[in-house]
C-alpha cells in the first residue's frame, strides 16, 4: 500500500541571476511500513525534500500526497493539523523543553493537539526506547542519546502515517548513533511505523530498506 506519493516537487529560491532551484522535478513513492534512507551531498536538496514532505515548507511546483491527501490543497490552519497528526519529525538536535521532563516532552505533541496519552501507550513506548527509569528526568539530566530517544518517543506517541528523521544521528557519538539507527528499525518492524531518514552516512543509510540517492535537486538513484 502506498502512503507518500511525491509528483513532480520542485522548489526555487529566488529570481533571475539569483535564482537557486533546490529541488527539480522529484518523483518517488514510498509503502506503508517502509524504511527509505535519502542520501546525497551537503546542498544536493536532501533536507529541503524532507521539509516539503512534511509539510514544513510549501514547493514552488509540483504535490505530496499522504496516504491520498494532498497536502499543499490544505490551507495553511488544516496543514498544521494534518502534521501535528499525520507527520512524526525527528531532528538533529532534539528540541526538548528543558523544564518538561521525558515523560511530558513525549506527551506534548498530544497535549497541543487537544488529546491525552493513555498509560498503557505512554508505558509502551518508554518500555520500547528504553527510557522507563529516566522518565521524570529533565533533558539536562540525560545523555544525548537519551536526548535523541526522547525526541523519537515524540514522534511516535501521535501514531503519525509517517516519520521524517533528519540526520538524526549527526549530532551523536558513533555508539548512540547505532543505537538510535536500531530503535528506528525496531520501531519500523514492531510498529510497522513509516520511516524516511536523511542522512549522509551511508553505512547508517544500508540499515534501511531502501536507498535514495540524491544530487543538485534531483533524483538519481531509486
Amino acid at each position: 500500500m502506498e502512503i507518500l506519493k511525491v509528483e513532480g516537487l520542485s522548489k526555487v529560491y529566488g529570481k533571475g541571476m539569483n535564482e537557486v532551484r533546490a529541488l527539480d522535478n522529484v518523483s518517488l513513492s514510498v509503502r506503508k511500513g517502509e524504511f527509505v534512507a535519502i542520501v546525497g551531498a551537503s546542498g544536493s536538496g536532501k533536507s529541503t525534500l524532507l521539509h516539503l514532505i512534511g509539510g514544513v515548507d510549501r514547493p514552488t511546483s509540483g504535490k505530496v500526497f499522504i496516504n491520498d491527501t494532498d497536502i499543499y490543497s490544505l490551507d495553511d490552519d488544516k496543514l498544521a493539523i494534518f502534521r501535528r497528526r499525520q507527520i512524526g519529525i525527528i531532528y538533529q538536535f532534539y528540541n526538548l523543553i528543558p523544564i518538561l521532563n521525558v515523560e511530558e516532552n513525549i506527551s506534548l505533541p498530544m497535549e497541543l493537539d487537544g488529546r491525552s496519552v493513555s498509560q498503557e501507550d505512554m508505558d509502551k513506548t518508554l518500555t520500547l526506547l528504553g527510557l522507563s527509569e529516566r522518565k521524570k528526568h529533565l533533558p539536562n539530566e540525560l545523555s544525548g542519546g537519551q536526548q535523541q530517544r526522547t525526541s523519537i518517543g515524540r514522534a511516535l506517541i501521535t501514531k503519525p502515517s509517517i516519520i521524517l528523521a533528519d540526520e538524526p544521528t549527526g549530532n551523536l557519538d558513533s555508539k548512540s548513533s547505532d543505537e538510535i539507527v536500531a530503535l528506528l528499525k525496531r520501531s519500523n518492524k514492531e510498529l510497522n511505523q513509516t520511516i524516511i531518514m536523511i542522512t549522509h552516512n551511508l553505512e547508517i543509510a544500508k540499515s534501511a530498506d531502501r536507498v535514495i540517492k540524491i544530487e543538485d535537486g534531483r533524483i538519481v538513484e531509486l
